[in-house]
C-alpha cells in the first residue's frame, strides 16, 4: 500500500462493486482526499463539496419556520447531511440511501463525517431506495411513521436530471412521480436537487408542472486540476400553501 493511496473498503452492491479510497496529492498539501467509486466510475470526492453543501444551505434557506423535518436523499460522503445539521432549525433529519455499505461506512466512521453524523441525535439513517419511497406517499420515507410529511427533501443521487446513476432512476423525472414525492412535503415545503451540469431549461419546465416556484442556482468552485472554476447547479422548488 502506498502512503499516498489506500483502498479502505470494497463491497459488492446491486449496482456493482463500490469502493472507498483515501489518497493524498502532494501538490495539494497534506490533505486526505476521500473518493467513492462504483465499478470504474467515480461517484464522489471530498475534493469538491461546495455544491453538495449548497444543496442544504440553499434548500433550507427557502424553508419557513422552525422545528424543520428534513429528508436527504443520497448519503455519499455525508457533506449534504452535515451541512443540513448546521441549520439549528432542523429538528429531525432522515438520510436515505439504497446502499447499506455506504451507511455502514458512516456508522463505522470509516469516513471523516461519520463521527459528526453519529454524534447528532437529530439524524437517522434509512436504508432504502429514495426513488421507491418518494413515489409511495402512503408509506413514505419514515419506516416508523407511514405517510409522514416533511419541510424539505434534498436530493443528491443522480449526476443530473438526464444522467442517471442507475437507468431505472429515469422514471422518477416525470410530472406524475415528482407530484407523488411532493405529496410528502408540507404546505410551502421545499424540494431541492443537485446536478453536476448547468441548469437545464427542459427540467426547469418539468419542475414547474409540479411546484409553485422553481429557482436554479449555479455554484462555482475552484478546480485545481483545471486551474480554473468549475460549476454545478442546485434547483430549489417550493410547493404551494395548499
Amino acid at each position: 500500500m502506498s502512503l499516498l493511496f489506500e483502498e479502505i473498503d470494497s463491497q459488492p452492491s446491486p449496482l456493482g462493486e463500490i469502493s472507498l479510497r483515501r489518497r493524498r496529492i502532494p501538490a495539494l498539501g497534506e490533505r486526505d482526499i476521500y473518493e467513492v467509486k462504483l465499478g470504474d466510475e467515480f461517484l464522489m470526492s471530498s475534493m469538491f463539496v461546495e455544491a453538495e453543501e449548497a444543496l442544504s444551505t440553499l434548500g433550507l434557506a427557502a424553508c419557513q419556520g422552525d422545528d424543520l423535518e428534513v429528508v436527504v436523499g443520497g448519503l455519499g460522503l455525508g457533506y449534504t447531511a452535515v451541512a443540513a445539521l448546521k441549520d439549528e432549525r432542523v429538528d429531525e433529519m432522515l438520510v436515505v440511501d439504497a446502499l447499506d455499505t455506504v451507511i455502514n461506512w458512516h456508522k463505522d466512521e470509516k469516513v471523516p463525517l461519520g463521527k459528526i453524523l453519529n454524534a447528532d441525535s437529530r439524524h437517522r439513517y434509512v436504508h432504502g431506495s429514495f426513488f421507491d419511497l418518494a413515489t409511495d406517499p402512503a408509506t413514505g420515507f419514515d419506516p416508523n411513521r407511514a405517510g409522514r410529511r416533511f419541510d424539505a427533501i434534498l436530493l443528491d443521487i443522480d449526476h443530473s436530471p438526464t444522467e442517471y446513476l442507475n437507468a431505472a432512476n429515469a422514471s422518477f423525472y416525470t410530472t406524475e412521480n415528482l407530484a407523488l414525492m411532493a405529496e410528502q412535503l408540507k404546505p410551502n415545503g421545499v424540494f431541492a436537487m443537485w446536478s453536476q451540469n448547468l441548469p437545464e431549461p427542459d427540467f426547469e419546465r418539468l419542475l414547474g408542472t409540479v411546484f409553485e416556484t422553481v429557482e436554479s442556482h449555479v455554484v462555482s468552485f475552484y478546480n485545481p486540476f483545471l486551474s480554473d472554476e468549475s460549476t454545478n447547479s442546485v434547483y430549489v422548488c417550493k410547493k404551494g400553501a395548499r
